[in-house]
């Protein structure tokens, strides 16, 4: 008879209580290191800043499992479910542990029970034994040795590795499917109270005991549909919807075709071979593609040509002559005297001498981030003109930008005849099959007759049928509405329509494709159409043609690449990723305005856009105009418009307002019991304030936070912003509560202590288990300083009698504070008073100014090994230092430091430098001196010199200067030594 299970109604989620943020991090680099191999990259890598999966799947699980009074038990069971167990590890591991390295690293009884060894008896019975000891031995898994058994072993190896090495060589967990949880479930359930035998009946389960019935998760800005997809695979119902279509295509996607059945899947993959086949028949009756001698074209190469203002000549706009670095191939400039215009040759197997010198083409650039100019020579005369002279820029009235350029017109789709930028073929490169292998012979070529014809069959054609294509939806006629990203097409090459971006032979292709897509092709159009359009670059180091949204905006090129057909065709024929887990519980999609759901669901995670987020309501444009018109029915209901005016963006009053009218929605579809996460990037200095008034007006109170590094490397050495993640979990505010910012000091001070306690307390404990690596660092300690600050305050709908909801939407006024910028500054400060560097004491801390706590709390950091540019971007702003940067000796992303004391020389001593007159940089000035062996009296002169109250400041500069002798120790050893000689000179001075 089953048992009945007990309820979590009114029980603290774990995400409340603890969340190895650490760990998630390590797990969701990884998954976000995999590139191409993530789950839903496939359906469009267009889609910028995905949350990773596991990550999202930490914050679900984290919401469904209750914090008990066994946090190391909680913890123990939540890695068990992340699969970020030793014996999960085992069965991730990419390459199977060698029998021989087993024993030389376990203890076991009897080697015997588990290996068979020959010659029989060579080993003892005992190991750890080193194998390579005994000469001839081998060792092998006896046949009656299980899976179970061998992991079981393996996980005791993987016992003596960081969690880092374990993430590093194993697979991620997703991959691995559901036989990673076969050894959890005995350990789940008796922690639990539960009866399950996988995730899905895991989290249904919790479900019931919280929420009466199977959770129901709600994304209202799903954009990929990273966040409900992976909580659809968990097991929970789910509501996705997003104002953008796009992006609920994706989601669709998702669940639709990623997360398919086997026989659902079978069916998508029928559809892929059938559009495929059409588009090809197409093409291959056009004859446009061969050379007839065998070979086929793999990519056309185009730049912009124009007449040159002083000579008359026309000039191809080429920022480089090199066409392929391995094939050593180079366009050469040919006068035509008689046409006044260059033939452009194309010469292969140049010797490097011509190939460097063939890296500066037509245009280039002073180097200066002015306008790039063209430039070219006739009779020995060199011209130069600038490319923004060319078009003709100017500065309308309105302070617009203008130019010379014609408008394009909606039947045009290649330029006209007195266009200043014309367009021009320039090279092909063709491929033919090898007589034996499945290798191919590559050659890049001038461009002949032949290929002119072929191109002019192209251009007939699209001529022909354009405006019939136009009109049944299979090739855009939307115009393109000016905005920040979308002006750029318009102002550098005069394009006012969608379909301006693709050339004739992109638009006969990908229009093919549109005519006969399904809802499952769709996806796979938009994605031709990401890699088939006039703004995709040409690689000329691997010969390979780029796509349009490498970055977040529309980049015109005065050169491009054009994929052959074939090569467009085989991301129709490319197989998508499907997940282990099909999906089997109650999805839905819509595209509507987060204020606008009226579906209740029990927890939301979201990922709101918030200041320089990506403009999707802009450069999706690019792909909405290929969905207005004969829409597949799964999509016929969206409104294929970005509807501009609707996005949440920005950070100023009226985003503050979008915002809470989204989050209060999302309250009044919420039972009292639920909860929400809201991920969003810290990267403005008012995010603290700014949320907290949010969440009040929205009607909710924080209960935690936890920052995850979500971003890749590659992606923190694009800039000096912070790469991470802010999990802010959230739960109603049912009570009426009010309090007296006097009375708020106190319950401040105790609520950050105990919370930073707490966690410090329990990262003791587990330190050992997790092999010395922290639970939480620093900046976990610091979020959760923050979190605890917020839980109190946003607990009270009252405080000093003013009703701190209305107070949330008060306009800011420039230079003004407001009440909850004056309370959330006093409540991270409170938190900042806690992160004392260990070895300092708290009077010392006490007295410092901002600027000297974060040079010693980011020297702590330094002596432990953590050199990652965000911490010190995040102790910057907690400790107020606006100008923090003359304080680094480095700022790459992931070797960051501060700067020496001998780098800063006499730096930071002016007045209004963040260091001048204190004690730190006197000390550091000190240290300089004294290992540039400066004598003791000098050395003391100048501190008294330094310090304008130096006699009173003696016990903090021999407190100061020892705790730099400690830190320097293992980072700067000289500067370590002359620290304990001035904390010397400086305690034995007469006074």
């Amino acid at each position: 008879m089953p048992v009945e299970p007990y309820s979590l109604k009114d029980a603290p989620a774990l995400i409340e209580s603890l969340f190895p943020a650490q760990k998630i991090s390590l797990e969701s680099y990884k998954e976000q290191m995999a590139g191409s191999g993530k789950t839903l990259t496939a359906l469009g890598s267009y889609w910028k800043g995905r949350k990773s999966l596991v990550l999202n799947k930490a914050c679900i699980l984290g919401c469904l499992l209750p914090a008990t009074n066994d946090p190391e038990k909680d913890l123990e069971i939540y890695e068990l479910l992340m699969g970020m167990d030793n014996l999960s590890f085992a069965k991730r591991l990419k390459t199977r542990l060698k029998p021989a390295e087993i024993l030389s690293l376990i203890k076991l009884d009897n080697i015997y029970q588990y290996f068979d060894v020959k010659p029989e008896g060579s080993l003892p019975l005992h190991s750890p034994v080193n194998v390579n000891d005994y000469a001839g031995t081998k060792v092998t898994w006896k046949a009656s040795t299980s899976e179970e058994q061998k992991s079981i072993l393996e996980s005791k190896v993987l016992a003596q590795k960081s969690f880092h090495q374990l993430v590093d060589e194993g697979h991620r967990a997703e991959e691995i499917g559901d036989t990673i949880y076969d050894h959890v479930w005995d350990i789940v359930n008796a922690h639990l109270g539960t009866q399950a035998n996988s995730m899905p009946e895991l989290v249904e389960q919790l479900g019931i005991m919280r929420f009466g019935h199977r959770p129901r998760v709600a994304d209202t800005f799903a954009g990929s549909g990273q966040i409900p997809f992976e909580a659809a695979r968990l097991g929970c119902d789910v509501q996705a919807s997003d104002l953008n279509p796009i992006a609920c295509m994706l989601s669709w996607g998702a669940f639709n075709i990623v997360g398919a059945s086997p026989e659902k899947r079978k069916l998508i993959e029928a559809e892929q071979t059938t559009l495929a086949s059409k588009v090809e028949f197409a093409i291959d009756a056009l004859g446009i593609e061969q050379d007839g001698k065998g070979w086929a074209a793999k990519v056309y190469l185009y730049c912009v040509e124009v007449r040159c203002p002083e000579t008359g000549w026309m000039v191809p706009l080429l920022p480089t002559f090199v066409v392929s670095k391995g094939y050593k191939v180079i366009a050469r400039l040919m006068p035509d005297v008689v046409n006044t215009r260059y033939d452009i040759e194309i010469i292969s197997g140049v010797s490097e001498k011509e190939l460097s010198a063939a890296e500066k083409g037509t245009v280039q650039s002073d180097g200066r981030g002015s306008d790039p100019y063209m430039t070219h020579s006739v009779d020995g005369v060199t011209y130069k003109t600038k490319i923004s002279t060319l078009r003709g820029d100017y500065r309308k009235d309105d302070g617009a930008n203008g130019n010379r350029l014609r408008r394009w017109e909606v039947s045009d789709f290649k330029p006209r005849p007195d266009d200043i930028f014309q367009e021009r073929l320039y090279t092909v490169q063709w491929m033919r099959a090898k007589a034996s292998g499945k290798l191919f012979d590559y050659e890049f070529r001038s461009v002949t007759e032949d290929d002119l014809k072929r191109e002019k069959i192209v251009e007939d054609y699209v001529d022909k049928h354009l405006a019939e294509w136009q009109e049944k939806g299979w090739v855009p006629d939307m115009r393109i509405e000016p905005g920040d990203k979308t002006d750029e097409p318009i102002r550098t090459r005069g394009w006012t329509h969608w379909h301006h971006l693709f050339n004739p032979r992109q638009l006969l292709v990908i229009g093919l494709a549109r005519a006969s897509c399904t809802a499952a092709t769709a996806l796979k159009m938009a994605y031709m159409a990401n890699y088939g359009s006039r703004l995709c670059r040409w690689n000329k180091s691997r010969d390979n043609a780029l796509d349009v949204f490498y970055n977040q905006a529309l980049n015109t090129t005065l050169n491009y690449s054009c994929r052959a057909s074939w090569t467009l065709i085989k991301f129709i024929k490319d197989q998508f990723l499907y997940s282990e887990n099909p999906i089997n519980t109650l999805v839905t999609v819509e595209n509507i305005e987060a204020n606008s759901i009226s579906s209740h669901s029990d927890i939301f995670v979201t990922d709101p856009p918030y200041g320089d987020a990506v403009k999707y309501e802009e450069i999706l444009e690019f792909f909405i105009a290929w969905f207005q018109k004969n829409l597949p029915p799964e999509f016929a209901d969206w409104v294929w418009d970005s509807r501009r005016a609707l996005a949440i963006k920005g950070e100023d009053h009226n985003f503050r307002l979008a915002m809470v009218a989204a989050y209060k929605r999302m309250t009044e579809c919420m039972p009292d019991n639920g909860i929400q996460v809201i991920m969003f990037t810290h990267q403005s200095g008012t995010i603290w304030a700014d949320m907290a008034n949010i969440v009040w007006a929205s009607g909710l109170r924080v209960t935690a936070a936890w920052y995850v590094v979500t971003e890749t490397d590659s992606a923190l050495r694009e800039g000096s912003h912070v790469k991470g993640t802010v999990l802010l979990v959230l739960r109603k505010r049912t009570e009426n509560l009010s309090t007296f910012q006097d009375d708020l000091a106190w319950e401040l001070a105790d609520e950050v202590k105990r919370q930073i306690g707490t966690l410090t307390g329990l990262d003791q404990k587990v330190k050992a288990k997790q092999r010395g690596m922290n639970l939480f660092n620093d900046a976990d300690l610091q979020m959760a300083g923050y979190a605890a600050a917020l839980r109190v305050l946003t607990k009270y709908a009252k405080i000093d009698g003013r009703e701190m909801p209305q107070e949330a939407l008060r306009p800011r006024q420039k230079g003004v504070k407001t009440i909850v910028d004056e309370l959330v500054e006093f409540a991270v400060s409170t938190a900042n008073c806690f992160l004392v560097p260990e070895g300092i004491e708290a009077q010392v801390w006490d007295n410092l100014n901002g600027a000297e706590r974060f040079y010693l709390k980011m020297l702590d950091l330094e002596a432990k090994g953590e050199k990652k540019l965000e911490n010190y971007q995040n102790f910057a702003k907690a400790f107020k230092v606006a100008n923090w940067k003359p304080l680094m000796g480095s700022e790459k992303a992931n070797t960051a430091r501060l700067r020496s004391a001998v780098e800063f020389n006499s730096s930071e001593m002016s007045p209004g430098a963040e260091l001048t007159n204190t004690v730190v940089r006197g000390c550091l000035y000190g240290i300089m001196q004294l290992v540039k062996d400066k004598e003791s009296d000098v050395v003391l002169e100048g501190l008294r010199g330094n310090l304008s109250d130096y006699y009173h400041s003696r016990e903090r500069i021999i407190d100061i200067a020892d705790y730099l002798s400690r830190k320097l120790e293992s980072i700067r050893p000289e500067e370590s030594r002359n620290a304990a000689i001035l904390r010397d000179l400086v305690r034995n001075e007469h006074s």
